[in-house]
């Protein structure tokens, strides 16, 4: 992959290929500023100014590219992508106007997952100048996130199990000066006993573990951000079909998200106090896995009475809650690709939200759009909570009803999270079924951006 921090750089006036972006409305005068000769190349290339489009057109000894959008005077993040996937490389600039929020795709869709490709080649950069440099950094730190999601997710499972995990979150350290506390073996068994459950069964060197990072200045407000690190999830002994299977090395999606918004909030220095904590298991089968019908204490202490072994990330993530929530954070956010039931209801596009506080749900979703990362608020519905009351135990972890799935899961997960603290939740797919301009098909940051928006309006 070529080099993100090259893709965008100041404008100074060095030399550039223009690109001139039209739609509909403008494409007509667009046609009256070009020569005969110029409109016959556009017209040959079928150029309608349709949303994606490009052409190019001769200009002397060299040329221009044109390309259409939706809207010249309101740029989404994708609506250059498609130009730095397809054009040449080499330098260019926006002609008569700056990039604006078409920076973001312009970065990530340049990203190529090429680790076990053989035929891997590198291609040359395109660069985007911008006059606008105050949105340089910031623009590349989120890019940066963004391609550390995918990176994560995308690498399978024997390469990025808890212990390859475990290293990300070390590097990570490393390069910011934070500190990590790593939970193993027996003491992970007492001291965090739903994680250790779940992972148990696993071959030793992909032994679960609960990482735990601190960065920050002390005296900053707490934040807490919580990622579901099930680097691969067979369903245990409630086996899934292989057709079910065959994307579970993203089930670790929730903690590369975790993960690259801790990357973005260190990068950028907000002042926050930042706990990150990621429960990394592998969810196996052999003779010592968990069990239907088996009853888990929790580190809360709360009892589980097993239903479904399949329903494993709740589990994990109520350890982690219960663990974030003992230091009183100002804010707790977690994600997870935690319920088929959440992809039913909004598809693949759309990470469901739940949050216990109006405000942040709202702040969520306002950040959201404003960086083209959308997410949908279902709600925390009190008389769901009845599903998950058990005959044997405080409460189970997969009501047999069916209904209300993702709100099911979500009121689970509430039940580990300290009373009066501000808490939101991701479910989310961290995968693209199909390719887009800007975002390939496979694992990718859906709610990322979201989150970093409303942290940066709180704290930034």
């Amino acid at each position: 992959m070529t080099d993100k921090h090259a893709l965008i750089q100041p404008d100074r006036g060095q030399p550039a290929t223009a690109l001139h972006l039209v739609d509909k409305a403008t494409l007509p005068d667009f046609l009256k500023s070009l020569n005969p000769g110029q409109r016959a190349a556009l017209m040959a290339q079928k150029f309608e100014g349709g949303g994606y489009e490009h052409a190019i057109i001769p200009d002397g000894d060299g040329w221009f590219a044109v390309a259409g959008v939706a809207n010249v005077n309101d740029l989404s993040s994708w609506c250059m992508a498609k130009l730095a996937d397809v054009l040449p490389g080499g330098t260019y600039r926006r002609a008569g106007a700056e990039p604006g929020k078409a920076l973001h795709g312009w970065v990530t869709g340049q990203y190529r997952f090429d680790r076990y490709r053989k035929d891997a080649k590198d291609t040359e950069p395109r660069i985007l100048l911008t006059k606008d440099v105050a949105r340089i950094e910031p623009v590349l730190a989120e890019a940066a996130a963004v391609l550390v999601v995918r990176d994560l997710v995308n690498t399978p499972a024997e390469d990025m199990g808890p212990l390859q995990l475990e290293s990300e979150v070390r590097a990570l350290a490393k390069r910011h000066h934070a500190e990590v506390h790593v939970v193993a073996g027996d003491s992970l068994e007492h001291d965090y006993p739903m994680v250790h459950a779940v992972g148990r069964a696993a071959a030793r060197s992909h032994a679960p573990r609960m990482i735990e990072m601190e960065w920050g200045d002390p005296k900053h407000p707490r934040v807490a951000i919580v990622g579901k690190g099930v680097c691969f999830d067979s369903g245990g002994l409630d086996i899934k079909p292989s057709s079910g299977m065959a994307l579970m090395k993203k089930d670790m999606g929730g903690a590369a998200h975790a993960i690259a918004l801790a990357v973005l909030i260190m990068a950028l220095g907000l002042k926050i106090r930042l706990h990150l904590l990621v429960p990394a298991v592998e969810n196996a089968i052999s003779g010592n896995a968990f069990r239907p019908g088996d009853i888990l204490r929790s580190r809360q202490g709360l009892s589980v009475e097993i239903t479904n072994t399949d329903a494993e990330g709740r589990l994990v993530l109520g350890d982690a809650l219960a663990r974030a929530s003992e230091l009183k954070p100002e804010l707790i956010i977690d994600f997870a690709t935690l319920t088929g039931a959440a992809r039913v209801a909004l598809g693949p596009d759309l990470p469901a939200l739940f949050a216990r506080r109006s405000e942040t749900a709202q702040g969520l979703i306002t950040a959201g759009l404003e960086r083209d990362d959308p997410c949908w608020q279902l709600p925390l519905h009190e008389g769901y909570r009845e599903y998950l009351k058990s005959d044997v135990a405080d409460l189970l972890n997969a009501p047999a009803s069916g209904f209300a799935g993702a709100s099911t899961a979500a009121l689970f997960l509430d039940r580990f999270v300290g009373e009066g603290l501000d808490w939101a939740h991701f479910d989310t797919f961290a995968w693209r079924p199909a390719a887009k301009p800007g975002r390939p098909k496979g694992g990718d940051a859906l709610g990322l951006r979201a989150a970093w928006g409303l942290l940066k309006a709180r704290y930034g």
